[in-house]
């Protein structure tokens, strides 16, 4: 039986690589070797291109074959760096899915386009969520809830306003985890997204199962 490859994690937009901490301890037990990449859009004003670049290094580390797992915008983010030598599949977890060229918005001030729960602020060039119980967290206990609040950061308007330059899941196979009670990402614009997938997950979780399911 060939050896499990390197699960590579990264995570949403406002969120870090804390988001999977409680992830991680359960696929060690499984047997899994796994890692978490810090992506710099969150909390700063760097973009796509730098988020893709941070992926990148985290695959150069080391030869093993790997998986990247992307949860919502980075799904943008695997997308963008994920045709790498070592990468073997990609995971997309409730997640953005985009083509060349593709933009999240068009019009960072369009309510057409950006959703009422989050609030541009163009002086920092930055984007907050409101109402984050309710849109990322429905389904998790209140304290994970707290701890993850204190941790959201503002998220570069540039990684939602850069277009994608590559499409990995072009070039290599890929599986799709639909959360069927999502409020960020409906759960019927996940099944579009999850077109073409070479498998399919469903489960009964939020926009953050990492924290509801691990």
């Amino acid at each position: 039986m060939s050896a499990l490859p390197e699960l590579v994690l990264v995570h949403g937009a406002w969120h870090g690589a804390w988001a999977w901490e409680q992830l991680l301890p359960v696929l060690a037990e499984r047997g899994w070797t796994a890692g978490a990449v810090e992506l710099p859009s969150a909390g700063s004003k760097a973009g796509v291109a730098a988020d893709g670049e941070a992926l990148r290094a985290r695959l150069d580390a080391t030869p093993a074959p790997k998986v990247v797992v992307g949860h919502s915008y980075g799904g943008t983010v695997i997308t963008q760096a994920g045709a790498h030598d070592t990468v073997v599949g990609l995971a997309y977890v409730c997640a953005a899915r985009p083509d060349v060229g593709d933009v999240v918005w068009k019009d960072p001030h369009s309510p057409e386009e950006v959703p009422y729960w989050i609030r541009v602020d163009d002086e920092e060039e930055a984007c907050f969520v409101e109402d984050s119980r309710k849109i990322l967290y429905n389904d998790c206990p209140e304290e994970i809830v707290a701890a993850a609040q204190a941790r959201l950061r503002g998220q570069s308007l540039a990684s939602f306003l850069e277009p994608v330059t590559a499409a990995a899941w072009r070039e290599r196979p890929y599986a799709y985890l639909i959360c069927e009670i999502d409020n960020c990402v409906p759960a019927e614009a996940q099944e579009e997204l999850a077109e073409g997938a070479g498998h399919i997950e469903r489960l009964e979780a939020s926009h953050s199962p990492f924290m509801s399911r691990p």
